[in-house]
C-alpha cells in the first residue's frame, strides 16, 4: 500500500523533492532494481489515479521503488526537465498545456498517450434550462448573470484550464464576472453546496472526472475556441530515462486507460480511497496489466 505525504511547493522547490515525497512501502521482499522511480502528479482525481496506479504496478511487478511528489503543473514539468523527476503522467496537449510543454520540449521526451479524448471547459447543471444558458454567450444575459452572481468557479491558479478560462471572460467581453480561483477540492466544494440546493452556478470542468458520475452537469457552448477542444493526454519523461531505466520506460509507453475505466477507477477512490481504488482496477484487469508490463498472455 501507498502512504500518503503531500505538499504543495513553488517552482523553486523542485530541487528539493525528497522533503515532499511519498515512497512506497510494502514492497517485493525478492530482489529488487535499486533504482528508485520519481514520479510527480497535479491535484487532480484523474492526475493521482493514474499515477497510483503506475506507482503501484511499478512496485509490484516490476520490484522498483516509487517515490511520488505531489505539487503545481509549472514545477512538475520544470521538475522532469531537469531530471528531478523521472516522469509525469498529466501533460495536456495541444493546448492546456502548450506554454509550459513548450519551454520543456527539448528537455523531455514523450513516452506515449495515455488516454484520449480529453476535454476542458465551462458547465452549467442540468437543472438550468438551455433555453437560458446553452453557450458562453449566453452568460452576457442580465437575468442569467443575476443568476450567477458574476460568478465563474474556477480551480487553482497554476491550472491551464484557468489561464484558459481568464482569457476567455475578455474573448467573449465577461468583464462584470470574477473567476474564483480555489482549488479542485475548493471548486467541487462550491459545486456541491450550489447543486444540492439547485442554485444555478457556471463551473470550470475537465473530462475525464468523477464529477460527471455525481452531478448532472453539461458543457457550454465556446464558439470562439476559447477553452480548446479534445485533448490527449501524455507521459513524459525527462531526458535518458528509456537508456536508465528501459523496463519502467516500456511500461509507462504501454500504459493506457479508456476514458470509461478511468472514470469508474476515479468514482471507485471517492467512495473508498485511492490506494483501494487502485488495487481493485488492478484485480480487474489482469491481462490489461499484463501487456502493459510485456508478460506473456
Amino acid at each position: 500500500m501507498l502512504k500518503t505525504f503531500t505538499r504543495r511547493t513553488t517552482l523553486g522547490a523542485t530541487l528539493g523533492l525528497a522533503a515532499a515525497l511519498l515512497t512506497t512501502s510494502a514492497l517485493p521482499t525478492m530482489a529488487q532494481d535499486a533504482q528508485t522511480v520519481k514520479l510527480g502528479y497535479a491535484p487532480w482525481s484523474d492526475a493521482e489515479f493514474v499515477t497510483k496506479l503506475a506507482a503501484k504496478v511499478i512496485t509490484d511487478k516490476l520490484g522498483q521503488k516509487v517515490e511520488l511528489m505531489q505539487t503545481d503543473v509549472a514545477p512538475l514539468f520544470q521538475g522532469v526537465s531537469r531530471g528531478d523527476l523521472d516522469a509525469i503522467l498529466m501533460a495536456w496537449l495541444p493546448v492546456t498545456h502548450a506554454d509550459y510543454y513548450g519551454k520543456v520540449k527539448d528537455r523531455v521526451e514523450t513516452l506515449g498517450t495515455i488516454y484520449e479524448g480529453a476535454r476542458q471547459g465551462w458547465v452549467v447543471p442540468a437543472y438550468v434550462p438551455e433555453s437560458a444558458i446553452a453557450s458562453f454567450e449566453d452568460l452576457k444575459k442580465p437575468e442569467v448573470q443575476e443568476k450567477l452572481a458574476g460568478k465563474v468557479q474556477g480551480t487553482e491558479p497554476g491550472a491551464g484550464l484557468t489561464r484558459m478560462s481568464q482569457q476567455a471572460l475578455k474573448d467573449y467581453g465577461l468583464d462584470d464576472y470574477t473567476l474564483q480561483i480555489s482549488s479542485e477540492a475548493g471548486m467541487l466544494s462550491a459545486i456541491d453546496r450550489a447543486y444540492r440546493n439547485e442554485k444555478w452556478f457556471v463551473a470550470t470542468a475537465w473530462s475525464p472526472h468523477w464529477m460527471f458520475g455525481k452531478y448532472k452537469m453539461r458543457y457550454i457552448d465556446d464558439p470562439k475556441k476559447a477553452i480548446g477542444g479534445s485533448e490527449h493526454v501524455d507521459i513524459l519523461s525527462r531526458k535518458d530515462f528509456k537508456t536508465d531505466n528501459p523496463r519502467v520506460a516500456d511500461f509507462l509507453s504501454r500504459m493506457k486507460l479508456p476514458i470509461a475505466d478511468l472514470e469508474a477507477g476515479m468514482s471507485d477512490a471517492q467512495e473508498t480511497s485511492y490506494d483501494a481504488a487502485v488495487t481493485k482496477y488492478i484485480e480487474s484487469h489482469p491481462d490489461q496489466i499484463k501487456n502493459w508490463v510485456g508478460e506473456e498472455g
